[in-house]
């Protein structure tokens, strides 16, 4: 037997390992052990897409919001309430003609915007709602991530051309997604570190696993001999219980693992309006960053928008400028101005904020603006802006569809776009073929 330290050294090969009583872990390519005939450069991960939905109450000004309609694909003129927009043209695609059908409500432009839903599609209900887009988006883009979703909302949401809901999301029950409605509390949710013991917190999680079992026996024994709607009522809950387990199942996930480190300061107390709308975004762009989420939905403030600009109007009463006489119409005109110029600074940040690999947060990113009502109270031509590079999509047109299709047709192609197995969205006929790249 020939002693070991006399045994040839065997050629390298690709299979170098190093080993442990426990563990077999494989060596990297190493261009000083011979490897440089194997060695190739390793091809970059794919960076994670992003969904950012944008919501605005009360509609825009129909006479300087929409490109006109004779000038369609690549080059049309921006008009004067998207003028802002203007440095980044060629990265937004804006789309006409389309409705969500069974829209009948004037003053909620969220609460179907993302749906297409038919409030009146149970029997007997006065109300009913389906899934968002947002919501379908999350299940496959979420599944990463802390937070499956975060949605952003303001104070009074509801009474600003917004309707019924929390957020603009929506779950797969058609029941509300809750919100964060302020800077402040949206960055400690996303950047403060729990001071809560680990072990303690591990108990409060376990104490309300024991609850909804407990209750999930419970549930069992009181279906018994219910009538045909207290049994539907009761499977809603069941549902509900589900959906927090869940929740919590996502919490002890992440139990452990540290939330990141905060990129910026925390946001002034007390903001609103044009400020509120700024610091949101930033807390937007920081959460993309830090991969905290990835579907993020912000149900925006008019009221509080129109007071930061010296508008001295509701956003209600503002709506109805065609209906008055006076300068309505042109303090309308100046709040499509303030919202597309914040928008346009937060493409800006989106460009700005760069990934691991050198390329931009923008370019892995689809971001929607708009809202269920047209103009002064309208429902028909949503105003929809798409913007963005993470999705086959084709960005830098305008594009004129037929009259009365569906919204829905807009999300399903995007939602096709970022890699969502759907066949069909709410109302949604097909996918916008002028759309797909």
């Amino acid at each position: 037997m020939v002693p070991e330290q006399h045994k040839p050294m065997l050629a390298p090969t690709r299979r170098h390992f190093i080993r442990s009583s426990s563990a077999c872990i494989a060596l990297p390519f190493l261009e000083s052990l011979g490897f440089r005939l194997f060695a190739a450069p390793a091809p970059p991960l794919p960076r994670p897409k992003r969904l950012i939905f944008l919501g605005c109450g009360w509609g825009v000004t129909r006479e300087t919001w929409f490109p006109d309609v004779t000038q369609t694909g690549p080059n049309y003129a921006l008009p004067g309430g998207l003028e802002p927009l203007k440095r980044h043209q060629k990265n937004i695609t804006i789309v006409q003609g389309c409705t969500n059908k069974f829209s009948n409500e004037a003053h909620w432009g969220s609460t179907f915007w993302l749906t297409g839903a038919n409030r009146y599609a149970e029997p007997g209900k006065s109300f009913c709602n389906s899934i968002s887009a947002d919501q379908v988006a999350a299940v496959h883009l979420g599944k990463d991530t802390r937070y499956t979703s975060l949605q952003l909302s303001t104070p009074d949401a509801s009474k600003q051309g917004h309707g019924p809901g929390l957020s603009l999301a929506w779950d797969a029950h058609g029941k509300p997604v809750p919100a964060y409605d302020n800077p402040v509390l949206t960055f400690h949710k996303l950047f403060s570190a729990d001071e809560t013991p680990l072990e303690e917190r591990q108990a409060m999680l376990a104490q309300k696993r024991s609850v909804l079992d407990a209750l999930g026996l419970d549930l069992k024994r009181v279906k018994r001999g219910l009538s045909k709607d207290d049994t539907e009522k009761l499977d809603e809950y069941a549902q509900s219980i589900r959906d927090v387990e869940t929740r919590l199942g996502k919490d002890e996930q992440w139990l452990g693992i540290p939330k990141p480190a905060s990129p910026l300061s925390e946001p002034k107390p007390g903001l609103a309006g044009r400020d509120e709308i700024k610091a949101m975004y930033d807390l937007m762009v920081a959460a993309m960053q830090a991969d905290t989420t990835r579907v993020l939905t912000y149900r925006q403030p008019v009221d509080s928008l129109l007071k930061s600009i010296d508008i001295p109007y509701t956003g209600h009463d503002l709506s109805h400028y065609e209906r008055s006489q006076g300068d309505r119409m042109e303090h309308s005109q100046r709040k499509d101005v303030a919202q597309s110029t914040l928008l346009a600074g937060f493409i800006d940040k989106l460009k700005a904020a760069k990934e691991p690999d050198g390329s931009s947060l923008f370019e892995h990113s689809v971001l929607v603006f708009g809202s269920n009502i047209s103009s002064v109270h309208f429902l028909n031509n949503c105003p929809t802006i798409l913007a963005g590079g993470g999705a086959n999509l084709q960005f830098g047109q305008h594009l004129v569809l037929p009259k009365d299709t569906p919204l829905c047709n807009v999300w399903l192609t995007l939602l096709q776009s970022i890699g969502v197995n759907a066949e069909r969205h709410g109302d949604s006929s097909g996918v916008v073929k002028e759309l797909i790249a």
